[in-house]
């Protein structure tokens, strides 16, 4: 399992769009990748799941992945987000 604190730093913020292409990346890896802020933890390949947590620009985040590629799960969110 992999863990990492990442800083959301997208200049349009996270309207449906960018939360839409966010589950697109996560949905690249063979791995589970969730996103946990606070206690509330959702699948982050889940559309639904990643609009409840209703992210904002400057917020913090954990990312969080297991299985064969989590590694890259976890660096391709950390891309996405922080707008690279």
């Amino acid at each position: 399992m992999t863990t990492r604190s990442i800083k959301v730093l997208l200049d349009g913020g996270m309207d449906v769009r960018p939360v839409a292409l966010l589950v697109q990346e996560a949905s690249k890896y063979d791995s589970r990748v969730y996103i946990q802020m606070g206690t509330k933890k959702v699948n982050a390949k889940s559309i639904m799941g990643m609009m409840s947590l209703g992210l904002t620009n400057g917020e913090e985040l954990e990312v969080v992945a297991d299985g064969d590629d989590e590694e890259s799960a976890v660096n391709g969110i950390e891309r996405f987000l922080s707008g690279k």
